[in-house]
Parts: C-alpha cells; structure tokens; sequence
C-alpha cells in the first residue's frame, strides 16, 4: 500500500519545481512571446520556438504556456466572444484592449482610463476586489465601415 503523505509530498515537490524552474523551453518559449509584437496563438509560439530548439514538439508549448501563465509571465486573452482561439502575450505589457474588425479580422490594441475608473467604482460599490478584466470589443473598424459606406 502506497503511503499518501509521501505521495502528496512528491507531487507537492514536483508543482513547486514545475512552477519555479525556468527551463531553456520555457525560457525560448517566454522569450518569443515577449520579442512578438504581434498576437500569438500556440501553434505560431511552436513555429517561431522551433527556430531555437529543433527538438520542441506543440504539445511541450501548451503545457508550457500553462506554467507560464501560473508564474504571472504571459496573459491569455481571446479576441472574440466565443473564445475560439487563445492567444499569449507578455505580461509586462500594459494594460490594454482590443478591438477585432468582424469583416476584415485584424485586431487593433488600444488602451483608457475608463476601465480602470470602472473597475474602481464597481470594487467601491459592490466590495469587490478585483484581479483581472477581460473585455472583447467586436464590431467594423473604420477602414470597413468605409467601404461598407461607399459600396451603398
């Protein structure tokens, strides 16, 4: 019979050392995703990865991008309501949104005071403390709307 106080010790060693160590996976894992500019999902993470470490396979990538999210290093965002595609970026970014155009899919970053003067408000009123905020913003970007305009 196995001795559960030395099993869960084991598996309280092994998360503590998953979580703390940066191995050079993660460390060229974290370092794409904070060399991109651009939004990206775990499949262009594992592309641009491959180019430092020939032996990373995809499924090393997601259970990577998982402890690095857990370390605080990466935010995990999704672009549209029905969160069909994750995507990484660095957390030392600052605090912004975006916007993704339903016609021509690009999705534009952009940052205000209001959400943070919201989230004051609603954590005064109502007690709340809050962490984290995530909002979508969907709709037609300007270039769109133009075209949609013109073709009338």
């Amino acid at each position: 019979m196995t001795d559960k106080s030395a099993l869960n010790e084991g598996f309280e060693a092994m998360a503590h050392d998953m979580v703390l160590r940066m191995t050079p996976q993660r460390a060229v894992i974290l370092k794409v995703i904070e060399e991109s500019s651009g939004h990206l999902d775990a499949e262009t993470i594992w592309k641009r990865a491959k180019e430092h470490d020939q032996k990373l396979n995809l499924a090393t990538v997601y259970r990577t991008l998982v402890v690095l999210k857990g370390m605080g290093l990466i935010d995990q965002r999704y672009f549209a309501r029905k969160h069909k595609r994750e995507i990484y970026e660095s957390a030392r970014k600052p605090e912004h949104y975006h916007f993704t155009c339903n016609a021509c899919g690009e999705v534009s970053e952009f940052q205000t005071g209001h959400i943070t003067e919201l989230r004051a408000e609603l954590e005064t009123k109502l007690g709340w403390k809050m962490s984290h905020s995530c909002l979508c913003f969907e709709g037609v970007c300007a270039k769109c709307a133009e075209r949609c305009a013109e073709s009338d």
